[in-house]
């Protein structure tokens, strides 16, 4: 006949020790160690994200409107966010358009360049800054459209080319001149190769914009006056 008696109890010498629970109160708040993100600059900021909207949404109405049409509010919809925080980033369009046509060509120091060099080094560094930046090509909508952007445009080159080329200008009362020869150049193949997008122009590598450009850029700043 079956054994109906329950089963004996485990013995007490082989027990494993009950499990210790941490003396941690359920009503007090959690300790936070280390802040949220703290140190962590993977991630962009979302205020570094809605600027970049913005200026990009800005860039693109004041090519296509102009300075005088284009409005905040049109530029805050364009981005996706209310106006308000295109006033409370950057105060007035005129604030605003400021910051869309801030650009840096990190002009070569071209007195470390051999004399007959000098061309083709700056060719090449203004279309290579070109393609990294679109900004550039932003800026030149603009200014082919309205006062505003040529005149800013007007700005950069002598604010951050002309003082280069002046360093190494044979006849420096001749370097207002000159650049404004090699600026014409230069905006020229832009307008043509960015804006236009003129197909041959588009088709041209960076070795054979600079073989084309480069003798004329040469000339204009080292050349006797014609």
């Amino acid at each position: 006949m079956a054994d109906r008696r329950p089963p004996a109890a485990p013995s007490t010498s082989r027990s494993t020790p009950p499990s210790r629970t941490p003396d941690v109160s359920l009503d007090a708040p959690p300790v936070v160690t280390t802040a949220p993100n703290a140190g962590d600059h993977s991630r962009p900021r979302r205020s570094d994200a809605t600027r970049a909207a913005i200026l990009a949404a800005a860039r693109d109405r004041f090519a296509a409107d102009g300075y005088e049409r284009a409005t905040i509010r049109a530029i805050a919809r364009d981005a996706g966010i209310d106006p308000s925080m295109v006033m409370r980033y950057y105060g007035n369009k005129e604030g605003l358009f400021a910051a869309a046509s801030e650009i840096e060509l990190h002009a070569p120091d071209l007195t470390q360049v051999p004399p007959d060099e000098i061309g083709a080094r700056l060719v090449r560094h203004l279309i290579e800054r070109w393609e990294g930046d679109e900004t550039l090509t932003g800026m030149m909508r603009v200014g082919v459209t309205n006062a505003a952007g040529a005149e800013r445009m007007r700005g950069i080159f002598a604010d951050q080319i002309r003082p280069a080329l002046e360093a190494v200008c044979p006849v420096p009362e001749e370097a207002a001149t000159r650049a404004a020869l090699i600026a014409s150049q230069i905006l020229g193949m832009a307008l043509c190769r960015y804006v236009l997008h003129m197909p041959p122009a588009v088709a041209l590598s960076h070795d054979e914009l600079i073989a084309w450009l480069a003798p004329t850029v040469q000339r204009y700043l080292t050349a006797e006056r014609p």
